[in-house]
């Protein structure tokens, strides 16, 4: 345990940070799941709303920091990529 005031004032942020940060990156990847299953199930126009509600979210945390931009971007392209091959068929 930290012992001077400051060391335990960054301890109590960096935890509410972290908490946040989990937060966001839950709901980036219930979006990403919700998509993903609709996708399953053929359900196109779910699909592609869950799309559009995740990559909004995925941008965010990405302008946040939460995620790095790359990471944002592999995870729109995939999901973007999903929905599409099932707008095809």
């Amino acid at each position: 345990m930290p012992t001077k005031p400051a060391a335990f004032k960054a301890m109590r942020q960096g935890g509410k940070r972290a908490d946040r940060n989990n937060k966001v990156k839950s709901d980036v990847a219930a979006l990403i799941r919700k998509a993903r299953l609709a996708v399953a199930a053929k359900d196109a126009a779910k699909a592609q709303d869950w799309l559009k509600q995740a990559i909004k979210k995925i941008d965010k945390a990405a302008q946040k920091g939460v995620l790095k931009k790359n990471n944002a971007a592999r995870k729109k392209s995939r999901l973007a990529r999903a929905v599409n091959g099932l707008l095809k068929k």
